[in-house]
């Protein structure tokens, strides 16, 4: 194998020396997400493992890289090996062209691994058992030399993870938690083997026994002596009638209602079915398990679609801080489901012009030492923002018109531009400049009095 592993023009080698019949003289790297089908012609791919394969081959790319901080490395490893814990393939149980990639750029650096790196208690032993499968499964049909393989002994485990018996320790938990309360009470101590619970139950039991035959005891005995009391009914109690419901308090329409955050982009890659749509995975700052988030390199992240190819460059697109529109309703494009939007900058339509134009288009910047998911909002338009925007109440559509760039390349936002704030408090008022907490200006490059949407 190439020692250029970060190549992918060696990589494209690698895949026309092992399927020459598939992969042609003519492939080139913008060919690459595209291959799987071709490799392999039996499997089908949704739009989302298409979007998946892609982001998989730029980070088997980064895995590769030798001059990555070792610390990020680690942590891209350690996500990894999560992410195959419970797969057999990248996607799953499908093949792709993003496993022969990543066995192409991982193989080599799991080859020299010490028996600890591999199967030691904070090894990597799934990624070894993954790049196993793919070197010798005939799902993948490599023809690999042997001295170029990776020698994997299956009996050379240095750590073994015990099973939990998931009894066993509901029970010993049980019990602990149940002599810690006898300690903290001044108790005295149980006969082993019965918890305070068993032992409280026994004796509520006999009492409980011990009431009802006394109760049973004075009945008789009132009914012989006749100093049973009739009972009387029951009065019904007259329902009183509900106090209307109060209708909802109307939220005053103002900026702060969009929820404006400082996002990361962890990459971007070209959309698989339109040409005009770019396929991010920003972190925005949410917390794991958040709806319309998924886990990726350790941390949660959004999937968002963006109508920016060829109109910024995908090079300026990666690894780079945003601002993001984060309470929209999530819609499907093209295939792909997108959960936020990031906001750019482009020249005024000129009176007379109609529909979007050809730019150019500059993305908004949040200061340098802005953390991804810090909330932005506009000078003077402090608040709370709604959890989703409600599309009905067109609340981004009002009030995009407002947001601009100024003289001074800063991004604001212009209440003279939104009629339905010309009348009361939000009468008059001047431009708010976009700000981090501490102050800090959110900006764009050149584009003067632009819109910003």
């Amino acid at each position: 194998m190439s020692n250029s592993l970060t190549s992918s023009t060696a990589l494209l080698d690698f895949l026309k020396n092992q399927y020459p019949s598939a992969v042609s003289s003519s492939t080139s790297e913008a060919d690459l997400p595209s291959l799987s089908h071709q490799l392999f012609p039996t499997s089908s791919y949704t739009d989302n493992e298409k979007v998946e394969t892609s982001q998989w081959l730029t980070t088997s790319s980064r895995l590769a890289t030798p001059n990555e901080d070792e610390a990020k490395h680690a942590e891209r490893l350690g996500s990894l090996n999560i992410h195959l814990s419970t797969r057999t393939t990248l996607l799953g149980s499908k093949p792709s062209i993003a496993d022969i990639a990543l066995y192409y750029r991982l193989a080599p650096a799991v080859k020299s691994w010490s028996p600890d790196e591999r199967t030691g208690e904070h090894g990597y032993h799934h990624i070894v058992r993954f790049v196993d499968f793919v070197q010798n499964a005939p799902l993948f049909g490599l023809s690999v030399k042997k001295e170029d393989k990776v020698a994997v002994d299956h009996n050379d485990i240095k750590f073994v993870h015990k099973p939990l018996d998931a009894k066993e320790e509901k029970e010993r938990k049980k019990k602990e938690k149940a002599a810690a309360a006898a300690a903290a009470d001044g108790q005295t101590s149980l006969p082993v083997g019965q918890g305070k619970g068993e032992a409280d139950a026994k004796l509520s039991k006999r009492e409980k026994a011990q009431e009802a035959a006394q109760n049973a005891g004075d009945k008789v005995k009132g009914a012989v002596m006749g100093d049973n009391p009739p009972q009387s009914k029951k009065e019904k109690k007259e329902k009183q009638p509900k106090p209307p419901k109060q209708p909802a308090k109307e939220t005053p329409l103002s900026p702060c209602l969009i929820d404006l955050r400082v996002g990361h982009i962890l990459k971007a890659v070209n959309h698989p079915n339109a040409d005009s749509l770019y396929v991010s995975t920003i972190a925005c700052g949410d917390s794991p398990g958040t709806d319309n988030t998924s886990e990726y390199e350790g941390q949660t992240v959004r999937t968002v679609c963006s109508g920016l190819n060829g109109l910024v460059p995908l090079e300026e697109m990666q690894g780079r801080k945003i601002i993001a529109v984060c309470n929209l309703k999530p819609v499907t494009m093209r295939g792909v489901k997108s959960a936020a939007m990031v906001l750019a900058a482009s020249p005024r339509l000129k009176e007379g012009e109609e529909g979007d134009h050809e730019g150019p288009v500059e993305l908004v910047s949040p200061p340098e030492d802005a953390k991804a998911g810090e909330r932005v909002i506009f000078e003077g338009w402090a608040g709370e923002p709604d959890g989703v925007l409600n599309p009905k109440k067109k609340v981004w559509e009002t009030l995009q018109p407002g947001f601009t760039t100024t003289e001074a390349l800063e991004v604001g936002f212009d209440s003279g531009a939104v009629p339905q704030l010309q009348e009361g408090e939000t009468a008059g008022k001047s431009t708010g400049k976009l700000v981090t907490s501490i102050g800090g200006t959110c900006t764009v490059k050149s584009l003067k009095n632009a819109e910003v949407r």
